[in-house]
């Protein structure tokens, strides 16, 4: 397993970042770039027509690009040197989480070091992002977030043979993804290297999960005993279904903190 860790240019990152400025894109998406970028006036860019909107972000965004090329540089090369530190470590503890060999697989992974700070990842491309502003224990330990989607679905596959664009969001098997997280990440081998780790530090998964409930029950809890009690084979199968049973109160409490 291995991350090549790259600057993808001003042009790439803002075609990414525009995909969450979309209309139909809900605050939990669109906000975070005004906060962490206060030269963009939300204020001013909400009074814009969609399509001056856009040019807007796009031209203030580039602007920056500018300013902070160098330091995005610099990033790229201090993660790169992190991930050397922590990728045995990393590869040890996902080739127990998921029972298969993790040194041989994804040995061509590239992580886009860019100025989104939603951090997509591209299951097919085996490719995902992350933000600039993370420090590099940070920037690794959203890596690993990444890396446990890639690992996930690749035993997912082969154990459903379904298809790679059923991934997404707001998929249902998208949302499980990002629910089981967490349960992978307590590994301490992992947990110590995520800064994010616990959810007193920022949590390593959406927040909007951390009070869902099912029954009265808190979901994550119940996951994360299924994963714990269970092979990875029978966890999938059986979250999943506990997943689907619960599908409708899961959707409401994500549609109503906007993840969905």
């Amino acid at each position: 397993m291995n991350v090549t860790f790259v600057n993808p240019g001003a042009d790439y990152m803002i075609s990414r970042i525009m995909e969450f400025q979309t209309e139909r894109e809900s605050a939990f998406w669109s906000d975070p770039l005004f906060h962490f970028f206060p030269k963009l006036d939300k204020a001013h860019a909400d009074s814009l027509p969609f399509s001056k909107r856009r040019e807007y972000i796009e031209h203030t965004l580039r602007a920056i690009y500018t300013e902070i090329e160098e330091t995005i540089n610099k990033k790229v090369l201090m993660y790169s040197q992190y991930w050397e530190v922590c990728k045995l470590q990393i590869s040890a503890a996902l080739s127990d989480a998921f029972g298969v060999d993790c040194s041989s697989l994804f040995n061509d992974l590239q992580c886009n070091v860019t100025m989104n700070p939603i951090e997509p990842r591209f299951l097919k491309e085996h490719r995902f992002d992350v933000f600039y502003l993370n420090s590099e224990r940070g920037a690794v330990g959203e890596s690993i977030h990444e890396i446990i989607h890639f690992m996930w679905f690749y035993v997912w596959n082969q154990l459903f043979g379904d298809d790679y664009d059923e991934y997404e969001r707001p998929s249902l098997k998208w949302i499980l993804s990002e629910m089981v997280v967490e349960s992978v990440m307590k590994d301490k081998r992992l947990s110590s290297i995520n800064p994010y780790f616990p959810r007193e530090n920022g949590g390593c998964i959406y927040p909007c999960f951390f009070d869902m409930k099912a029954d009265d029950a808190l979901i994550l809890e119940t996951l994360d005993a299924m994963y714990k009690a269970q092979s990875i084979e029978d966890f999938m199968r059986n979250s999943f279904a506990y997943c689907k049973e619960h599908e409708t109160a899961i959707r409401e409490h994500m549609k109503s903190n906007g993840a969905i």
